[in-house]
């Protein structure tokens, strides 16, 4: 039996789209006068438009529209108001890469790995498509830095429940995958599950899913100095030069050492990360230099070894 909508239901469904129109037009003149009034401001988090309905705080977030997204906030939009696609408008805007927007939501309170219901999260798509600024910026406010996507990928035959770290390498992203290192990604990071999708798997390190992929030799060297296990990775030799070099780099570290300065390095940073402390190396009470040291900065001087 066909049922009538309730007509103040037609009116908040009108007054939702005009508050859309106006973010998508970028008018926050406009939107400022809407939300002057009650009527617009209990319709702030409905979801209208077309196509994937929204709030308009998504709508603002997936254009790029700062002051629209800043008058929003400041009248009390849900800052992780889910999308039919469990997209936050954190993501929404990591996805656009808009950095002021990504910063806005951040400083609101926005949850920076996005919704566990979506398949991914915005450091994900942050590493995949190669924005260091916006990566640092989630990672800063807490983003999990091993997160984990929902989607299995298929490499050299092998299943990989892929990760930030790996996304950045196969996508070529050097300055990504650095800053994830950086911040405490595991540089020995490989899908923890024995089966996917039904069929049995062999664990693959991302150092081996590197030297599958011919990510060359800058990759496998922030591996070997971050602490990734040399012994782990199964070494193919196929006929890519680049694949080659960076093969030769692995069999050397592994018959060569690592320095006392070296070992310390991963020591402490291994105890930083354990205690989510690894943002903190700046107000360890040591010399600047040893400081620099700890974050894989160049030195002008040598460390003793």
């Amino acid at each position: 039996m066909l049922q009538l909508r309730p007509v103040e239901e037609d009116e908040s469904a009108a007054e939702s789209l005009e508050l859309n129109r106006a973010v998508a037009d970028d008018d926050h003149f406009l939107l400022a006068e809407l939300l002057s009034q009650e009527r617009y401001r209990k319709c702030i988090n409905q979801q209208s438009g077309w196509g994937i309905p929204g709030t308009p705080l998504r709508m603002a977030a997936s254009k790029g529209h700062l002051r629209c997204l800043q008058l929003l906030l400041a009248h009390g939009a849900d800052v992780d108001r889910l999308d039919v696609k469990a997209q936050t408008p954190l993501f929404t805007a990591v996805c656009g890469r808009y950095l002021s927007c990504v910063l806005a939501l951040l400083r609101a309170g926005a949850n920076p790995n996005g919704s566990h219901l979506n398949n991914s999260s915005p450091v994900l798509t942050a590493a995949r498509e190669g924005d260091p600024e916006i990566l640092r910026q989630l990672l800063q406010h807490g983003a999990e830095v091993n997160a984990r996507s929902k989607v299995t990928l298929w490499a050299s035959g092998v299943a990989v429940c892929s990760g930030p770290l790996y996304l950045s390498a196969i996508y070529g992203h050097l300055d990504c995958f650095k800053m994830l290192l950086l911040f405490g990604a595991d540089p020995n990071y490989n899908s923890p599950e024995e089966k996917l999708n039904g069929r049995a798997t062999q664990q693959k390190t991302v150092m081996e899913l590197c030297l599958r992929h011919g990510c060359g030799v800058e990759y496998i060297q922030l591996l070997i100095d971050f602490g990734a296990n040399v012994y782990l990775p199964t070494l193919i030799i196929e006929k890519s030069t680049k694949q080659n070099e960076a093969v030769e780099l692995l069999l050397k570290e592994r018959g060569c050492p690592k320095s006392l300065a070296s070992q310390c390095r991963l020591t402490i940073r291994r105890h930083l990360i354990q205690v989510n402390k690894i943002q903190c190396l700046d107000s360890l009470e040591i010399p600047f230099r040893l400081i620099n040291y700890l974050k894989h900065k160049p030195m002008n001087t040598a460390l003793v070894h």
